[in-house]
């Protein structure tokens, strides 16, 4: 039996726990494992490096390895702020839920609009940047058709793995996690010790990538080697009704994502550059596959097969963690009466799980990948756009967060940054502007001006195509849902904490 959850009371139930094993609601059958390992598999940096190394190296050369310090670092300063504001909304949804809370409903209308559409893209990429990975391990190159059956079978699959409920999902998040320590520490460590072809100063040699540009120049366009990578860590909570004591483990989650991610992407990345027998023929765009290439020859065919198993593994978990992220977005949105179709998109099934919402988080990427294979030279372009809407979101609701700071809010959560919470949302917001700012920078001069400026078109016509819509629709107007409440909620959490600790203290 299936039932749909109404915006009136969901989020007060999400937050109490009061819905615990009952079918309407979601089940807390996630722990700080199961959590960290959905991040950590959505933000994949086995998935990141073997999809961008190459980009990076034939950008950049080496020393692209930087922008994965820089990007965590500042993404780092997001995931505090967003561990506060998690902490005092443990709600269903993530961004969306949260711009609401923090500022309003027409406000967050747009960031999710936005947002779902860049999510949407960001999984049609993961599913294509897996299909030379699964081709070299049955051992084809695949054609443009069937680059298409793998990608959508590979979206597919995770469909079937999600449909089995949180406890599956969790589980298979878990293994996905051990994927990608194992493809991204134990080969890149091991590659780091023990097949070293290069010194660690290739990391500050542009090898010829700059062909005497300022090479400041060169090294903004290898942005998207770490760009690409740090942004998952929201996940966590993306699936905040199924997560048991979400006010703690989700902040914790989400640093831990990031650091997590940091040290495997490095290892993964200085690993296979300094064990490269021909690191310039690479850097020189001769290579295609530079991964398996240096696989093959310092590890041969049995351990180049081993990490394929593991890679592959490493990119099926990650579009299951993106598929599941998403479902929970157009679920809680749906909650809301946000969408067309609200009613069976915020039905939950018996196990519960979002089904038809999980059924379009599939199905749309699906979509996307036709266009690919119609324009396969749009992925790069495709991927970019994602990436800039992701961080679009990211900033909207840092923007929101240090409004509602300005005007006296203190999150009142059980995770808090205390007097520190301020300057980090601060530095949060410039960090991202600037990382926006480095997306929609327009590409080669010799491209075609859509082309050069395709980032900021696309997300020209996702903004206006969610304004027409809420122009003509105003689906502000049909929600219930609180908002713009953050203030109210930190005194009232505040003023029941404070009468519990005075009840301890009588007892």
């Amino acid at each position: 039996m299936s039932e749909r959850v109404t915006p009136a009371t969901a989020e007060l139930q999400s937050d109490t726990g009061a819905h615990d094993g009952d079918a309407k609601h979601f089940t807390r059958s996630m722990g700080v494992v199961e959590t960290l390992s959905l991040g950590f598999t959505y933000l994949s940096p086995l998935t990141g490096v073997a999809a961008l190394l190459p980009l990076g190296l034939a950008t950049a050369g080496p020393p692209s390895v930087w922008w994965l310090v820089i990007v965590a670092a500042g993404q780092l300063l997001v995931a505090l702020v967003f561990g506060e504001v998690v902490s005092q909304y443990p709600i269903t949804g993530g961004i969306y839920p949260w711009a609401r809370r923090l500022w309003g409903r027409r406000y967050a209308w747009i960031v999710a609009w936005v947002y779902l559409c860049a999510m949407i893209v960001t999984i049609t990429s993961v599913a294509q940047f897996a299909v030379p990975y699964v081709g070299s391990l049955f051992g084809f190159t695949p054609t443009p058709g069937q680059g298409l059956f793998i990608a959508v079978g590979l979206l597919l699959l995770a469909l079937v793995l999600k449909m089995a409920g949180t406890k599956t999902l969790g589980a298979v998040a878990r293994v996905g996690f051990y994927a990608e320590i194992a493809g991204v520490i134990c080969y890149g460590l091991y590659l780091l010790l023990f097949e070293r072809h290069n010194s660690f100063g290739v990391f500050f040699d542009a090898m010829g990538t700059d062909a005497g540009a300022p090479y400041y120049q060169v090294f903004l366009l290898a942005a998207l080697t770490g760009l690409f990578m740090f942004y998952g860590f929201e996940a966590c909570g993306d699936v905040a009704e199924e997560v048991e004591n979400p006010g703690r483990v989700i902040p914790r989650a989400m640093i831990l994502t990031v650091v997590f991610g940091l040290i495997s992407g490095c290892a993964a990345f200085v690993g296979f550059v300094m064990a490269a027998p021909n690191l310039q023929a690479i850097v020189d765009g001769e290579v295609a596959d530079p991964m398996s290439t240096i696989l093959q020859d310092v590890m041969g065919p049995v351990g180049t097969k081993i990490f394929l198993v593991v890679a592959v593994t490493a990119f099926i978990s990650c579009v299951l963690s993106l598929e599941a992220a998403l479902s929970r977005l157009i679920f809680s949105f749906a909650r809301d009466n946000m969408l067309p179709a609200s009613k069976p998109l915020s039905t939950l099934s018996s196990n519960g799980t979002p089904r038809t919402a999980m059924l379009v988080s599939c199905a749309a990427p699906m979509v996307v990948c036709v266009w690919v294979f119609i324009e396969p030279d749009s992925l790069p372009r495709v991927t970019a756009f994602a990436v800039c809407g992701i961080y679009l979101c990211f900033q909207l609701v840092v923007l929101a967060a240090l409004r509602m700071r300005t005007k006296g809010w203190r999150p009142a959560g059980l995770w808090s940054l205390g007097r520190a919470g301020h300057i980090i949302n601060v530095a949060a917001l410039m960090y991202g502007v600037a990382a926006i700012l480095i997306l929609l920078r327009p590409g080669d001069p010799s491209l075609m001006f859509i082309d050069r400026w395709v980032v900021a078109i696309g997300l020209a016509v996702v903004l206006g195509s969610g304004a027409l819509y809420m122009a003509i629709a105003r689906p502000w107007g049909n929600s219930t849902a609180p908002a713009g409440d953050a203030l109210e909620v930190a005194a009232q959490l505040r003023a029941t904490r404070a009468q519990q600790n005075t009840v301890s203290a009588r007892d």
